[in-house]
């Protein structure tokens, strides 16, 4: 059997990034950005009140009282004209251009003008005590960003404040890297749908939604291929309608094991190529490899634990090579068992829920470890990593968990 890091690697070196496309911007939550981008100006592009207020020249406040004439009203998208001198102060609104002359903002809080509603004029005169600094309430031009700065990486999976600063920056049109175009199946006579009763022998699939909702969470177009029968020819079927899906991957669920009604190795191996189908690693070893008819094939087992583990540990990295994202490692920590935990020497993820205390993670599993358990993968956060050749970890021990 391969070791799991050998086998990732087998896996990954099949796929190379995707070519990149322009899509605007309203399209852009979750994409993988093709390019860096840089700021065409500063920002703010003016310095610019943070409050409510009357803009000033500092050297005209005082400890004493201070009264000055309102010589201009300006609200936010209005540039003003009017410089201000000694002696002189305009109202500004939150996010309005400083007038020339002014370099401070005192709140209208800290004046004698307590006449706030919508719609009141501007008064003539402005009475305040406080001695105001320069700058004081005032966003700078520049203060932000600087113009050629770089502000996003190439590789970057685009998040809603992202977003915001792609609009803010003026980019309505992006490079993005296209998605990645997986097909999906899934095989087993036992299989029912999610909407189906249950009868003698039959189980609802799982896995299908599992599948589709990771490949989804991590950015890929899925081809729902339903479910392929037990049989030599349902199963080529299958394969060759996802063949013909211009796919990138190909990824099944279940009939890639040793049963007599396991088909799917056997046909990939008629119309392509398996590299391997067994990694040392628990749960998931039966784990299948190759292509088929050209296009690179992942055979998951079919015990939905085992196909969440193998899509966490060779699915998902492959997904973000083809989407081109440069930040995909999954957080780990260092986390402390809470109780002895066995394993076969098998390179293990069990499935644990974690806690933290003064600092120190530690880790507790989620009930029986068998991979049919997909309650306990629900009740998990975190999924703790036994090294190969680990057939015992006492309470105490410290042990890597890769953070759900």
């Amino acid at each position: 059997m391969l070791s799991v890091s050998e086998a990732r690697q087998r896996i990954l070196s099949r796929f190379q990034t995707k070519t990149p496309e322009t899509i605007h911007l309203d399209q852009a939550a979750s994409r993988i950005l093709a390019e860096d981008i840089f700021a065409d100006g500063d920002y703010p592009p003016f310095d610019n009140s943070s409050v409510d207020g009357f803009a000033l020249r500092a050297e005209d406040s005082s400890a004493a009282s201070t009264t000055l004439s309102v010589v201009a009203d300006i609200p936010a998208g209005v540039a003003p004209t009017q410089t201000l001198q000694r002696g002189q102060s305009a109202r500004i609104m939150t996010g309005a251009q400083l007038p020339l002359g002014a370099d401070c903002v005192i709140m209208v809080e800290d004046t004698d003008f307590n006449v706030r509603s919508a719609g009141t004029q501007a008064p003539k005169t402005v009475t305040f005590s406080k001695n105001m600094r320069v700058g004081e309430n005032v966003r700078s031009r520049g203060t932000d960003i600087r113009n050629g700065e770089q502000v996003l990486a190439k590789g970057r999976e685009l998040r809603a404040q992202d977003v915001g600063l792609l609009a803010m920056l003026g980019r309505a049109q992006i490079s993005v890297y296209q998605k990645a175009r997986v097909a999906l199946m899934s095989s087993g006579d036992e299989l029912l749908g999610a909407d189906e009763a249950l009868t003698a022998g039959k189980i609802r699939d799982a896995n299908s939604y599992v599948l589709a909702a990771a490949l989804a969470k991590h950015g890929a177009e899925v081809v729902r291929l339903g479910v392929a029968k037990d049989t030599r020819e349902s199963v080529a079927q299958t394969l060759n309608r996802a063949a013909a899906q211009n796919a990138d991957l190909i990824l099944s669920s279940a009939g890639v094991s040793v049963g007599a009604f396991d088909f799917i190795k056997e046909v990939v191996d008629e119309n392509g190529a398996m590299d391997f189908w067994r990694v040392n690693m628990r749960p998931g070893k039966p784990l299948a490899f190759g292509e088929y008819r050209g296009i690179p094939f992942v055979g998951l087992p079919g015990n939905p634990v085992s196909a969440f583990v193998g899509f966490e540990v060779f699915v998902r990295p492959a997904l973000e090579r083809l989407n081109g994202k440069m930040d995909g490692i999954r957080i780990q920590v260092r986390a402390r068992c809470e109780e002895e935990i066995l394993s076969d020497g098998r390179e293990s993820y069990l499935r644990a829920k974690l806690r933290v205390e003064n600092g120190i993670y530690y880790a507790a599993l989620t009930g029986h470890q068998g991979s049919g358990n997909l309650l306990s993968l629900v009740q998990a956060d975190a999924l703790l990593i036994i090294p190969a050749g680990v057939k015992c970890l006492p309470a105490g021990s410290e042990a890597d968990a890769i953070l759900l």
